[in-house]
């Protein structure tokens, strides 16, 4: 599910007609490429240190609609908060269910 999260917030740039330089497209480019690139990364093995950057990536993506000042554009400001507090969510479920973080979260 991070994988499809990450792959919509690098293309809703051009998706909701932002140029490519302004501010929130290079963040969308540079923080949704993170979350592709660890998700794609996360289906061959997964690493605690992976899924704790997913999540601060989350975090940073929730509140970047109020750091990038596209508070203004409600579907960009909404896309955004979707996406980050999904992904946030989704890493938090992630190290609490699955076996193998919790054997690396208790250093076995």
């Amino acid at each position: 599910m991070i994988l499809l999260l990450g792959i919509w917030l690098f293309v809703s740039p051009w998706a909701m007609g932002y140029p490519g330089d302004s501010p929130p497209a290079v963040n969308a480019f540079i923080t949704g490429a993170i979350m592709t690139a660890l998700a794609i990364f996360d289906l061959y093995k997964t690493y605690l240190w992976a899924v704790l950057v997913n999540i601060v990536v989350g975090a940073w993506v929730a509140a970047s609609p109020w750091l990038v000042d596209v508070v203004g554009d409600r579907a960009m400001s909404a896309s955004m908060l979707i996406v980050g507090l999904a992904t946030l969510i989704l890493g938090l479920w992630e190290m609490r269910t699955d076996p193998d973080l919790l054997q690396q979260w208790a250093g076995t």
